[in-house]
């Protein structure tokens, strides 16, 4: 069976242009391609097959020389090894972009009543990783030269800020509010010319709403786990209490809503939509440990099978879903839309390993947060489960959530004298290759070896 990418590499290069194919030098193959693209390069090495790769409107010129070696080194070479020193900060490759992003934020969040203003703006006021936008943004520069398909509808990519509904009955009873339109102003924004881009004002907007979704998923989660500290300050629960936390993560996801509503494209909509019930149903999923939630549980097999779909719908649905939304929004083939997920859904949930694999290893003054928050609040995350395998004795602290006197420090030290961490950092590494093998056969840019060093950061992160 033939692995995604290698479908996806096959899948471009039958949509080369037959302009392109008459450029070729001389093979047997051109008209009817062999069985699989391995034996392409075995018998046949097509100079082409990378070069159609590209969107045709914005692919360089190259030799059919480089072409051809640029083939054989995709199909050869598909994987590159993640713990590579990273070549390019990713974020520099997106920088004009992310430089507005903050006040673009804040812009959205603007309310007339001045507490909710004050409370839903307190996260954007330290900076924080971006980590999700800056993949929308990568993800939208990658795709931009893989070939696209004609959509039905073409909403007009440079309406974003314009409201679907009249002025005057969206600011309705609230007379005081501030201009429900534009959502943000254009005035700072005249550095970056849009129209001379490759990442369009849509998935700049989709950006910034993958940002709020997730802001708005930290005020909850504070609340939710009486947290005391976020970024290296007092977090929002403690600084404004739980009602008013609870009520500005509520209209954050409103105003992402709206922003959502006008890139007027319904499978976006759906998509992210469907993201935020995903936040919920992991954190219904997250209140028990196990499915059976047993008082003295067993490990089995289905043990890390559920901590991986409650990881998933909790961490990884926003940076899969928002990553699939930002090609389908470039007009990206079907392909391509599945491998910017396939990144995506495996990036996710590496992250989220990581992270579950920090709590154990870094200090809070490290990582911006108290360090070993999981277990007292009762949470048994990848390493636990990995030295429960081999510890039964686990079971139990399992079962009553740590809640005894002792509890934790117990489960620490049998995670720490067990291989625990090891094998977490295994699995992440196991989808970290994964996600760089979904994007393999994109075409080589900085957006895509952005990406790429993406994963590496993920692995060698320390907060």
């Amino acid at each position: 069976m033939t692995s995604p990418s290698v479908r996806l590499a096959t899948s471009i290069a039958r949509r080369q242009h037959i302009s392109t194919a008459s450029r070729l030098s001389p093979c047997p193959y051109r008209t009817t391609p062999p069985a699989s693209t391995s034996a392409a390069i075995t018998r046949c090495i097509r100079p082409t097959a990378s070069s159609t790769y590209y969107n045709p409107s914005r692919r360089r010129e190259q030799s059919t020389w480089a072409a051809a070696v640029n083939t054989a080194q995709h199909i050869f070479n598909p994987t590159p090894d993640p713990n590579a020193p990273i070549s390019a900060d990713p974020f520099q490759i997106v920088a004009k972009e992310m430089k507005f992003l903050t006040k673009n934020i804040r812009q959205l969040l603007g309310s007339g009543h001045p507490s909710l203003d004050t409370v839903s703006k307190y996260y954007t006021q330290s900076e924080g990783k971006y980590v999700r936008p800056m993949l929308v943004l990568l993800m939208s520069r990658a795709t931009s030269l893989t070939p696209k398909l004609a959509r039905k509808t073409t909403p007009d990519p440079f309406s974003v800020d314009d409201p679907i509904t009249r002025r005057e009955i969206l600011r309705d009873e609230n007379p005081s509010a501030l201009e429900y339109s534009p959502l943000t102003s254009s005035t700072h924004d005249t550095q970056h010319n849009t129209q001379a881009s490759d990442i369009l004002p849509s998935q700049r907007r989709l950006a910034e709403i993958t940002e709020l979704i997730h802001t708005a998923s930290l005020l909850h989660d504070d609340v939710i786990d009486h947290s005391e500290s976020r970024r290296s300050a007092p977090s929002a629960n403690i600084e404004f209490g739980n009602k008013m936390t609870v009520l500005a993560g509520d209209f954050m996801l409103g105003r992402a809503s709206v922003a959502l509503a006008r890139l007027r494209d319904p499978e976006v909509t759906e998509l992210l939509a469907t993201v935020i019930a995903n936040l919920i149903e992991g954190e219904f999923m997250q209140l028990k440990n196990t499915a059976r939630d047993e008082r003295n549980p067993r490990y089995t097999e289905e043990t890390l099978t559920y901590y991986l779909q409650k990881t998933y719908l909790k961490s990884a649905s926003l940076i899969s879903k928002s990553c699939r939304a930002a090609a389908i929004l470039g007009g990206s083939t079907p392909d391509v839309v599945e491998a910017a997920y396939l990144y995506g859904k495996n990036l996710g949930l590496a992250f989220q390993l990581v992270d579950d694999m920090l709590d154990y290893t870094v200090s809070g003054e490290e990582l911006g947060k108290p360090a070993g928050a999981d277990l007292e609040l009762g949470l048994a995350t990848a390493p636990l489960l990995f030295a429960w395998k081999d510890n039964s004795s686990l079971g139990k602290l399992v079962g009553r959530k740590f809640s005894h006197e002792g509890d934790v420090q117990r489960a620490r030290d049998i995670v720490a004298s067990s291989s625990g961490l090891e094998q977490t950092r295994a699995l992440a590494q196991e989808y970290v290759d994964k996600a760089i093998e979904a994007i393999s056969g994109f075409p080589d840019s900085d957006a895509k070896t952005g990406l790429i060093d993406m994963c590496t950061k993920v692995m060698k992160r320390r907060k």
